[in-house]
């Protein structure tokens, strides 16, 4: 009777998995993190972005074409942008470099007016303040290699130009070498969803690998050079065929920044196939020597504040344990000379529960540390789990805002949970729930109106502009306040609070 129960069991589960086997083609796969694939056929144009120029000197970004690049042909316009992307700075605009899939070209692309003397000096100033250009293809930031100290070292974008060692000279980069890595993705019946810029989405639903099949863009990488033309590139229109050409290396070929000088700007892709699978494509981001985390240093540090505490609670409990076994070994006699010394545990006992000096603005201060803290705490759990892609611009921030706004309540509950406990009575909650719900979004308006008008007179990509600061206040007052109020109400509710009775 056991052999065939057993037999019945093992051949419910082959069955199980042959069925598992046959009909795992047929399922439905969702991605959630980051944006979903795009597939591009042979000869597709994809045309690349440009975000905002950043520098790591200064931290005012500007704006691409606050610069005298090329245009696109139909009109510079600016992408949806979300609000984590505002706040940032990010402005990512289209552009004019257009690449066929698997088209192997070399592009000439416009040559500007005679620069003036305005337009040099922003040349000559951005340069030297090291500003670079963040492009972007297919949702991937251009990746370039650099020499530091004699390493060869990943960095995202790319110079605007540069200054070499003993010259008075600046020089543009005006000539882009691009590599497009490719992966070949051969279609099949799966059907896969993903969200990605334009929302969520079908990445392939077709049975037919014929027409599933195409191209993924894994990989960006841009090789920047200073090339100077000669008088005929101006007669060129744009999108017409040059020859390829190699980075010069003698200074007397470099195209320097001066008045009255026209600029020609000419650009060349190589599509290359690669075995990285789109899931990996940001890997090689991830993995660079800016990025990488120094783990030994947070262990370290980690250690050493684990370790002092270690040694003041220990002290302490001792301390503590010590005064009362003295006060249990001692008659009654001996505390009332103890009394009188005025040293001990027991003296300082009605001073644990006297009220603070500020106490209203001590539970400001814990109801805010609450909240900022939860908001932290969720955003680390949403990011290590994959929700916050990097491939999504702006989510991180985005996401710390709305985590912030609805942990109101936890913050409006705990810091008027506190003024009972300290006042054994609820009397003054509103005025509690008020200053958390205002103290901390105050100080960082007045801080962001301040930098905001220095941005403003800078002509930066970072100010806000106005419409942003009706959204801030809409969702400061329409979902913060009211989240906080309602927190501090429920803690006014009736509970046992010690030391009420």
């Amino acid at each position: 009777m056991a052999m065939s129960l057993i037999s019945k069991g093992t051949y419910s589960y082959w069955l199980l998995f042959t069925y598992t086997v046959f009909t795992s083609h047929l399922c439905n796969g969702f991605y959630l993190p980051g944006s979903y694939m795009h597939t591009y056929s042979t000869r597709d144009e994809i045309y690349a972005k440009v975000n905002s120029l950043t520098s790591i000197e200064t931290e005012l970004p500007f704006s691409y074409y606050s610069l005298p690049y090329c245009t696109p042909p139909g009109g510079i316009k600016k992408s949806a942008e979300n609000l984590g992307e505002l706040l940032m700075g990010d402005q990512i605009d289209n552009s004019p470099y257009r690449f066929r899939m698997n088209i192997n070209e070399s592009i000439f692309l416009c040559t500007t007016h005679p620069l003036t003397e305005h337009e040099v000096k922003l040349l000559k100033q951005r340069t030297r303040d090291l500003y670079q250009v963040n492009m972007i293809l297919d949702n991937l930031p251009a990746m370039r290699f650099a020499n530091q100290n004699g390493n060869k070292v990943k960095w995202t974008g790319f110079p605007i130009g540069y200054t070499p060692p003993n010259s008075d000279n600046d020089y543009i980069i005006n000539h882009l070498k691009f590599k497009v890595y490719v992966h070949e993705y051969e279609g099949t019946s799966v059907q896969i969803f993903g969200t990605g810029e334009e929302g969520m989405g079908v990445i392939s639903s077709t049975n037919d690998e014929k027409k599933a099949s195409g191209y993924e863009i894994v990989g960006f990488e841009v090789f920047p050079c200073s090339v100077k033309y000669d008088e005929k590139m101006s007669k060129l229109h744009q999108y017409d065929d040059v020859a390829s050409m190699d980075c010069p290396m003698d200074i007397e070929k470099l195209q320097v920044i001066r008045e009255q000088e026209r600029v020609s700007f000419t650009y060349e892709v190589e599509f290359i196939k690669s075995d990285i699978k789109w899931p990996s494509r940001w890997d090689a981001y991830l993995k660079m020597e800016g990025s990488r985390v120094h783990w030994f240093s947070i262990l370290n540090s980690s250690i050493v504040i684990v370790f002092l505490a270690g040694i003041v609670f220990v002290i302490f409990l001792r301390t503590v344990r010590r005064d009362l076994t003295r006060y249990e070994d001692l008659d009654k006699e001996s505390q009332a000379q103890m009394n009188e010394e005025l040293s001990g545990w027991k003296l300082v006992v009605g001073d644990v529960f006297r009220e603070p000096t500020n106490s209203k603005l001590l539970c400001v201060m814990i109801g805010t540390g609450i909240q900022i803290t939860g908001m932290a705490f969720v955003t680390i759990v949403f990011a290590a789990l994959g929700f916050m892609s990097p491939a999504s611009r702006g989510m991180l921030l985005t996401g710390m805002i709305v985590l912030y706004l609805f942990l109101g309540t936890g913050a409006g509950y705990s810091g008027v949970y506190l003024w009972r406990v300290i006042k054994s009575t609820s009397d003054g909650w509103r005025g509690v729930s008020w200053s958390i719900s205002c103290f901390f979004p105050g100080i960082v308006f007045i801080i962001l109106t301040i930098l905001n008008f220095i941005l403003w007179g800078s002509n930066s990509t970072g100010a806000i502009p106005i419409s942003l600061y009706f959204i801030l206040f809409s969702l400061w007052f329409c979902i913060s306040v009211p989240l906080t109020l309602l927190g501090g109400y429920l803690a006014t509710r009736p509970v046992n609070i010690p030391g009420s009775d």
